[in-house]
Formats: structure tokens, C-alpha cells, sequence
């Protein structure tokens, strides 16, 4: 996939290797490296996979492997929870709900 400069990007690095990490890390954490995931503008024309560097949103200028093109946000808030709806019904009526409501 071509990637061109100034390609809105997520580039991914290793920051630091298991045997590089602080001897204060709790012992599950060494096990594993610290890598750094983050977005921005392509600075060279590129394919996935190549190392580039980006200036982020606020200007900062890193650098890593790229591992996608226009990437886009994949969080939500979890699944629908009927109670929270019941709750925010409830919470309409106590603040809003009338004459028994007034103050």
C-alpha cells in the first residue's frame, strides 16, 4: 500500500526490549517490551512496514515502522446496559419532573 508524505499515519516502536526495561518493573511488565503506538503526518512517501518519520498532531516529531494508513478510532463505551438508561430516566424526573420536584 502506498503511502505518501503527508499521509495521516500510525507508526509503532519498540522503546524498549524486555532486557532493557527498569529493574524497579514489577516482573510480569519486564517480561515484555515497551512499545509506542502513535499517529500523524508522514514525512516521506512510504509502504507499510517502513520506517518513517511523523510530525503528530501537536507538532512532535517521532519516528517507527508504519503499520497503518489513515487510521481511524476503534474504542466505544462497551455494551448497552439497561440500568443506565432506567438511572438517567430517574435522574430527568428528580431534576426536571415538576411540581413534587420543585425546591
Amino acid at each position: 500500500m502506498k503511502i505518501k508524505k503527508g499521509d495521516w499515519v500510525r507508526v509503532h516502536r519498540v522503546i524498549f526490549t524486555p532486557d532493557q526495561r527498569a529493574p524497579q518493573v514489577p516482573d510480569d511488565t519486564k517480561k515484555v517490551p515497551l512499545e509506542m503506538w502513535v499517529k500523524g503526518f508522514c514525512q516521506s512517501d512510504a509502504e507499510i512496514g517502513d520506517e518513517v518519520e511523523i510530525i503528530t498532531i501537536t507538532g512532535r516529531k517521532e519516528h517507527g515502522n508504519v503499520v497503518e494508513l489513515e487510521p481511524t478510532y476503534r474504542h466505544s463505551f462497551g455494551n448497552y446496559v439497561p440500568e443506565i438508561t432506567q438511572i438517567g430516566i430517574e435522574l430527568k424526573e428528580i431534576l426536571f419532573g415538576g411540581d413534587d420536584n420543585e425546591r
